[in-house]
């Protein structure tokens, strides 16, 4: 290998093991708020509460839109990613109900 592709390649693996690094984070994070949004639904479902708030979910997505503003994340990326993890919740919330 030359000089430059080897440099290249340490680079790459760096990038990679950071990649790798924060991919657990991410899991880990999921995880934990999954617990307490499941608990939520117990609560929810215990006080026949509905397994959506709209307000809530809507003020979420701002402040995230916000955040992914802040971090130089597509605020759109972000919106996706917290509406499909608000559709979990919310199934989730819905299984508590019946």
């Amino acid at each position: 290998m030359t000089d430059a592709i080897s440099r290249a390649a340490d680079i790459l693996r760096d990038h990679r093991e950071s990649i790798d690094r924060l991919d657990a984070i991410l899991v880990y994070t999921l995880g934990e708020r999954f617990k307490h949004t499941q608990a939520v639904g117990k609560l929810k479902a215990e006080h026949d509460l509905p397994p959506s708030d709209p307000n809530r979910e809507a003020a979420q997505i701002a402040r995230l839109t916000d955040l992914a503003n802040q971090a130089n994340l597509d605020p759109e990326f972000a919106k996706k990613f917290l509406n499909f993890i608000i559709q979990e919740v919310i199934q989730h919330h819905k299984q508590h109900q019946s």
